[in-house]
């Protein structure tokens, strides 16, 4: 019977000899359930009305961001179903609080009702799980101190989980310490062989065992390259081949192998069985060694004492660091002829050996492709940016120099014919209008007067004044119309917004709106120099804009002009062309992407041209 089986024996029997029972397993307890179990007892000793209690601990087996939480100490009977304080134990986890609640779950409970006290157990911030008893009807002042009593109880338990913590940090610590040794031995060799022989010393030493052997894969067979404490061996030796066997199960297995496996399980480690009965070694342990993800050798550990997990994962983790140490090695002793060779030898026993049936397929598959594409042809369409334009434009000026008074268009307002655009103040004009008009008037009268008087010379001079002040009212007036600027014909304003520039002054000539057709457009490709060549006057296109995403309009190229431009690294030639189908949706200005049709090509052509054109001006430039 185990010791917490009769203290629960006890508890029944003679309460005094179980708490007595409980100190003993607890100061000295043989497992983790026989301190729970103890100290469950010990507190509830304490407790002169607690008739059950129920410690709720984390299940360590789920990683879940929330885990659940098992029960792992029972008083006083084990077998005892505790369900009914479970409700409890779930609000002193949610609240993280104690909680005092009535056998209904009332808050507070009743004078005369039993009492279920509740107590979250946390470390360092984290919830490791609760602590519930069921006490008899008591006193509040009683209540209080048993309350007071569980609080210090709870301590014990969460030195044992800081010690805990503290040991796996150790064991932590310890496994980055072994596996640094390791990788600083096995760098430090001049060859692969050396650095073997080193590593499997140091091992042998830093765990204590008899001895360590290092295996490479050959072709699905391990060679056993280097034994710890042995300077020389023959790979024929009955020792040498069992324990070639062994790393050939985990080289099969791509696993983990310890012996004797924690599960009882012998059936994938016969090698390791007949290798542990050979050496008279009760403990084997095999780990690959990993390079990117594929194991290419093995580390084979033996000893007496058996491996524990803690030790095992240590192995494990030296197969992981020390794969790609050993790896590099290898591969700096590899000579160029056999860098060259080894993956066209891979490649053609993948293809042309047994097995691998997928990659035979894929190659088969591969070469379809490459001879579709040799001999299907498609049609080679050239790319370039895209930016549609009235095919006329006609800016609206400034006649004089004035101030704004009025706006009434902006920029993609569409007009017509006639329509007043803007307004420029015409006060000053209207003024110097009334001048000339008075003065016109005068210069009428002296004409007269000369007339009456027969005063020829008078006549004549007045006469030239009357000349020269209808010019200057006709001038006038002329202003005055142009003042209010017009749309010369039906279109839609390109650029121009005086709104926000009424009464600032402008000069004369100065563009104040620019007005494009509805009717008549040009499109405007900006084309790569590379693919300039295949261009001529006449091809065909089609062209996507940004503001039409479903739609696609037919072009046919106009006019390939000499002009460049320069953008994003590249020259880019100017081509015009027509637009053959527009739409009342089209506006001067939009942009897209556009394609011309210049012929079929194979499809591999079109697809690397633009590489062997780049690779046949490389070498061009760089040969002598």
């Amino acid at each position: 019977m185990s010791s917490t089986a009769s203290v629960h024996a006890l508890v029944q029997s003679d309460p005094a000899r179980a708490e007595s029972a409980a100190w003993a397993s607890f100061t000295a307890p043989g497992s983790t359930s026989d301190f729970h179990a103890s100290w469950l007892g010990i507190l509830c000793a304490q407790l002169a009305q607690a008739k059950g209690a129920l410690l709720l601990l984390r299940d360590e087996r789920d990683d879940s961001p929330g885990g659940s939480f098992v029960a792992a100490a029972v008083w006083p009977d084990p077998s005892r179903p505790m369900q009914y304080l479970g409700p409890t134990a779930t609000r002193a986890l949610q609240e993280r609080r104690g909680v005092v609640l009535g056998a209904d779950g009332s808050q507070p409970p009743a004078r005369e009702q039993p009492v279920h006290i509740g107590y979250p157990i946390e470390v360092e911030g984290e919830l490791q799980g609760a602590v519930v008893v069921h006490l008899n009807p008591a006193p509040e002042a009683e209540l209080q101190r048993d309350l007071r009593l569980l609080h210090w109880g709870t301590a014990w338990l969460i030195d044992q989980f800081r010690q805990r913590r503290h040991q796996h940090e150790r064991q932590h610590l310890q496994r980055l310490t072994t596996i640094t040794n390791a990788m600083a031995t096995a760098t430090q060799g001049d060859g692969l062989v050396p650095s073997a022989v080193a590593t499997v010393n140091a091992l042998a030493t830093e765990l204590g065992c008899e001895r360590v052997s290092l295996g490479l894969d050959n072709e699905g067979d391990a060679r056993v390259l280097a034994v710890s404490h042995t300077a020389t061996f023959d790979p024929k030796s009955q020792l040498l081949r069992l324990i070639a066997e062994a790393m050939d199960e985990a080289l099969d297995l791509d696993t983990t192998l310890v012996y004797p496996p924690p599960d009882g399980d012998e059936l994938g480690a016969i090698a390791h069985r007949e290798l542990a009965r050979e050496t008279r070694l009760a403990a084997i342990c095999t780990v690959p060694l990993i390079d990117q993800g594929q194991p290419f050798g093995v580390l084979c550990f033996e000893r007496h004492a058996p491996f524990d997990e803690a030790t095992a994962q240590t192995c494990q983790a030296l197969g992981l660091a020390l794969g790609p140490v050993l790896a590099l090695k290898q591969d700096n002793e590899r000579g160029l002829w056999q860098r060259v060779t080894e993956p066209v030898r891979h490649a053609g026993t993948v293809l042309f050996g047994t097995g691998h049936p997928g990659a035979k397929m894929a190659a088969l598959g591969a070469l379809a492709v490459v001879l579709a594409l040799g001999v299907v042809q498609a049609e080679h369409r050239v790319a370039a940016r895209t930016v549609v334009e009235g095919a006329v434009q006609r800016a609206a000026v400034a006649p004089f120099a004035g101030y704004v008074l009025e706006s009434r268009v902006r920029a993609g307002d569409t007009v017509r014919e006639g329509q007043v655009l803007a307004r420029l103040d015409d006060r000053d004009l209207r003024l110097e209008q009334a001048r000339w008009s008075a003065e016109l008037q005068q210069l009428q009268g002296k004409q007269r007067q000369a007339m009456a008087a027969q005063d020829r010379t008078s006549m004549l001079l007045a006469g030239a004044q009357i000349e020269q002040a209808q010019a200057q009212l006709a001038l006038v007036n002329n202003r005055l119309e142009r003042a209010s600027l017009k749309a010369p014909f039906d279109g839609v304003v390109v650029s121009g917004d005086l709104s926000q520039l009424l009464g600032t002054p402008v000069e004369v000539g100065k563009v104040l709106f620019e007005i494009a057709p509805l009717d008549a457009y040009r499109v405007i490709l900006e084309v790569d120099e590379r693919d300039i060549d295949h261009l001529r006057v006449g091809q065909g296109g089609e062209l996507a804009l940004s503001g039409l995403p479903g739609q696609t309009l037919p072009f046919a190229v106009k006019q390939i002009t000499p002009v460049t431009t320069a953008a994003e690294g590249r020259n880019h030639f100017r081509v015009e062309a027509e637009v053959q189908a527009a739409t009342d949706r089209l506006r001067p200005g939009m942009e897209g992407v556009g394609k011309v049709q210049v012929g079929e090509r194979r499809l591999i052509w079109l697809w690397t041209h633009r590489f062997t054109d780049w690779l046949r001006l490389t070498l061009w430039n760089w040969l002598p």
